[in-house]
C-alpha cells in the first residue's frame, strides 16, 4: 500500500502569504489604476509615480494588511475547499467530478471573502493613501491600527462595506483558482507525460489565474471603489451605475496588472502549497 500527503487545512494561508510578499506591489498598482476615476496613467507610468513620489518602499504599503487578509480570506477558502475535497475524495474512493469542484469553489470563496472583507478594506485604503493628499491620508500605521480606526470611527458596518461584492469575487476567484487549477492538474497527470512536479504545478496555476482573471475582473473594480469611498456611493448598485457612466472599460480598469499580480500570485501560492503538501502533508494510506 502506497502513502500519499495531502494539505493541511492552513496551507493555503501560509502559501498565499507567501505569494503576496512577492506580488503586493503589483497589487498596489492595480488598485491605484482602479481607483483613478478618468484612465491617466497606465501601469508603468503609475509605477514611476509612485516610486516618485514616495519611494521603493511605497510599493510595500499595506503589505500587514495584504497579509491579514491572505489569513483571513485565502486560510478560510483553502481550508474549506481542499478539506471537504479531500473528505469526498476518501469516502467515495476517487476523485469528484468538476461540477462538484466549482460549487464547492464557489462556497468556499464566498465564505472567504465575507470573511476577509474587513482586512480587505483596510488593504485598499492603505495601499490607495500614499496617492492621496496629505491632509486626506488615513496614516493607519498597520492592519489592525487600520480595523481598529474604522470601527471606532465608522462603525462596525463599514468594515463589512463591500461585503457582497467581496464574497461574489471571492467566489469567482475561487472557480477559477481553486476548481480550475485541481481540474487542469489532473488532466495534465492524467495524459501520462508529466509528473506531479513543479512543472505541472506551473502549468496548472497559469491556466487558473487566467479564468479567475477572466471571471472577476469587472467586480474587482467594483469592489475596490467601494472599499475606497468616503460615502461617494449609497450601494452595490449605485457604484455599478456610476462605473457604468465612464464606459464598458471602466470595468476592466488595471486588467493588465491584475493579469500581472493574480496569475504570478497563484503560480507562487500553488509551488508553494504543493511543497508544503509534499514535505509537510498529513499522510494517508492509498
Amino acid at each position: 500500500m502506497g502513502e500519499n500527503r495531502i494539505s493541511r487545512w492552513y496551507f493555503g494561508g501560509v502559501s498565499s502569504s507567501a505569494a503576496a510578499c512577492l506580488t503586493h506591489p503589483l497589487d498596489l498598482i492595480k488598485v491605484h489604476l482602479q481607483t483613478q476615476q478618468e484612465v491617466r496613467m497606465r501601469m508603468i507610468g503609475m509605477t514611476v509615480n509612485v516610486v516618485r513620489r514616495e519611494g521603493y518602499l511605497a510599493l510595500y504599503s499595506g503589505l500587514s494588511a495584504s497579509l491579514c487578509r491572505q489569513m483571513t480570506y485565502s486560510l478560510s477558502r483553502f481550508a474549506i475547499y481542499e478539506t471537504v475535497r479531500d473528505e469526498m475524495n476518501r469516502k467515495y474512493k476517487g476523485l469528484m467530478p468538476f461540477y462538484q469542484k466549482v460549487l464547492l469553489g464557489a462556497f468556499g470563496g464566498f465564505a472567504g471573502g465575507f470573511i476577509g472583507t474587513p482586512a480587505d478594506l483596510v488593504n485598499v485604503r492603505m495601499q490607495n493613501d500614499v496617492k492621496l493628499p496629505v491632509e486626506l491620508r488615513r496614516n493607519y500605521a498597520h492592519a489592525l491600527d487600520g480595523l481598529l480606526r474604522v470601527w471606532k470611527e465608522e462603525g462596525m458596518r463599514k468594515l463589512f462595506s463591500g461585503a457582497t461584492m467581496a464574497s461574489t469575487r471571492g467566489a469567482l476567484v475561487s472557480v477559477g483558482q481553486l476548481s480550475c487549477y485541481d481540474q487542469s492538474k489532473h488532466l495534465v497527470l492524467a495524459t501520462g507525460y508529466l509528473t506531479d512536479n513543479i512543472l505541472t504545478h506551473f502549468l496548472a496555476s497559469v491556466f487558473a489565474g487566467g479564468c479567475a482573471i477572466i471571471l472577476c475582473q469587472p467586480l474587482d473594480v467594483v469592489k475596490t471603489r467601494l472599499m475606497n469611498s468616503k460615502m461617494e456611493y449609497k450601494g452595490v448598485l449605485h457604484c455599478l451605475t456610476e462605473t457604468a457612466k465612464l464606459g464598458p472599460k471602466a470595468f476592466y480598469k488595471g486588467l493588465v496588472p491584475a493579469a500581472v499580480r493574480l496569475i504570478p500570485h497563484t503560480v507562487f501560492t500553488y509551488i508553494f502549497l504543493e511543497q508544503l503538501r509534499q514535505h509537510f502533508g498529513a499522510v494517508v494510506v492509498a
